[in-house]
């Protein structure tokens, strides 16, 4: 998957905004005013997605591109490198499984 298919995708979500409030190398997307995606665009392509814990950890077992989250609560958030190795339609739903979380919130 490549940064623009990704930002096209997060961007197209109900109330989704983008940011950089972390620097130029941070894409953050929000909705309610609440973080659901990071995207780092300093060297590999990764993107930070929260998740029920269970799934995180399954999807940690499943897959040796995805990792405990970045600088983020390592029991809510996982990085996916995005090195192709997950298909684009399982990043997909893991970002609106992210969406979903956030935006039933409030």
């Amino acid at each position: 998957m490549d940064i623009e298919t990704l930002r096209d995708y997060c961007i197209s979500k109900k109330d989704a905004s983008e940011s950089f409030p972390f620097g130029e190398d941070t894409l953050v997307f929000k909705t309610k005013g609440k973080i659901f995606a990071l995207v780092n665009l300093d060297g590999d392509l990764s993107i930070n997605l929260k998740c029920e814990p269970a799934l995180a950890i399954e999807l940690r077992e499943r897959y040796s591109s995805v990792t405990a989250g970045y600088h983020m609560n390592k029991k809510h958030w996982n990085t996916i490198f995005l090195d192709g190795t997950v298909p684009d339609k399982e990043i997909f739903s893991w970002i609106d499984h992210s969406y979903n979380l956030i935006a039933g919130k409030r």
